[in-house]
């Protein structure tokens, strides 16, 4: 669906836009051919300026390139028209595209790339690499701007991400940090990264702390797709030359799953620490780290009943009746004890299980205070 580009220029819904942008950022526009995009197969290792996916919000808000901007040509509604029009009549349906993809990229010409200087160079995506990223890079292209579409568009870099996360965490070697709910991992973690360290936080990028009452009220994971794209983002900053330090985690953070060459690495390319903290600096952590649970109760005992599939309802109610009358220690007490402790004990043998080596160094700490931690990250750097 893309709008036609004769001699003379561009059609007249972003004509005007163009001509504007050209004489602001001084630019000359000849007669003779104008600019082309280039085509790449690839987005990683392009020294783009921004990346621009024309992709509807739907389809961005699923998965996209980490750090893209959505700049849709064709919005959800528009792209089902034309879609719905195509199947029937392709010419009519080329005509209606060209009409709204000119004036959506007569309004982002407005808006976005007026202050964009010359040396501006965009990599812009659609789901193909077809005529949706092709219309708005011929735009930019005939104005002076070096652009790259690429090839393939998300079809082939999902692909590439796919094909990466099966063999990048191949070439780490994590150091893996256990321990028991409420033990400070998450901390330790932040420590170490502040320490110059590699660091990988999986429930940072899942939006997740690992728990049933680890999604925190009104924060939303990201997809399956985009978790694996920030995945691969994260894991190809690194240097494989050092280790990076990794929280032990299940296959599953709430609706995220680590991929299956990600979690092997992290069972067997692995280092293993466990944190062993006494049990009332435990409940003291979660009760600070977890307040939100504090304030919104109803949430708290939503999730608490999710776990009657795996304790009788005199348990459940026992602990929903502790969350009501605000009785927060005994509450954290018992669900660590009675539920956490066994869950985690569990998960961590059927991850020895399948780890290459089964020692584990344990660090026993007396408190969580950034004095203890630091001195506990210069013993085991």
């Amino acid at each position: 669906m893309m709008f036609s580009l004769s001699r003379c220029g561009l059609c007249m819904c972003v004509q005007r836009p163009v001509l504007l942008l050209a004489q602001k950022r001084h630019y000359a526009i000849p007669d003779e051919k104008r600019g082309m995009p280039l085509y790449c197969d690839s987005p990683f290792g392009v020294e783009a300026s921004e990346i621009i996916d024309v992709r509807t919000p739907n389809e961005f808000e699923v998965d996209h390139i980490p750090k893209a901007v959505n700049l849709p040509v064709l919005r959800q509604s528009e792209h089902h028209e034309v879609g719905c029009l195509y199947k029937c009549n392709q010419f009519r349906a080329r005509k209606l595209g060209a009409e709204i993809i000119s004036k959506n990229i007569s309004g982002f010409l407005s808006s976005h790339f007026i202050d964009k200087e010359s040396d501006y160079h965009p990599l812009i995506y659609c789901f193909r690499g077809g005529q949706r990223s092709l219309s708005l890079a011929l735009v930019l292209s005939q104005i002076g701007f070096k652009v790259s579409v690429l090839k393939g568009g998300y079809k082939n870099y999902r692909k590439l991400v796919q094909e990466q996360l099966k063999e990048l965490p191949k070439g780490f070697n994590f150091n893996v940090i256990s321990g028991l709910t409420g033990s400070g991992k998450t901390l330790l973690l932040h420590t170490l990264h502040q320490h110059g360290e590699q660091v990988l936080d999986l429930e940072a990028l899942a939006n997740h702390r690992g728990s049933v009452l680890g999604l925190e009220p009104g924060v939303c994971q990201p997809s399956q797709k985009y978790w694996e794209s920030l995945l691969r983002d994260r894991l190809s900053s690194f240097d494989v030359s050092r280790p990076v330090w990794v929280e032990s985690e299940g296959r599953g953070i709430g609706r995220c799953f680590i991929p299956e060459e990600m979690f092997k690495a992290m069972c067997c390319n692995s280092r293993k620490y466990v944190i062993i903290l006494p049990l009332d600096k435990r409940i003291h952590h979660i009760i600070s780290e977890y307040r939100f649970w504090t304030v919104q109760k109803e949430d708290t005992i939503t999730c608490i009943t999710n776990l009657k599939k795996f304790h009788r309802d005199k348990k459940i109610e026992h602990w929903c009746e502790l969350v009501r009358k605000e009785q927060w220690e005994d509450f954290v007490k018992d669900i660590l004890t009675e539920h956490y402790d066994k869950a985690y004990s569990h998960s961590q043998k059927k991850m020895l299980s399948r780890s290459c080596d089964n020692s584990v160094e344990e660090l026993l700490i007396p408190d969580l205070t950034p004095g203890t931690l630091s001195d506990l990250v210069k013993r085991i750097v």
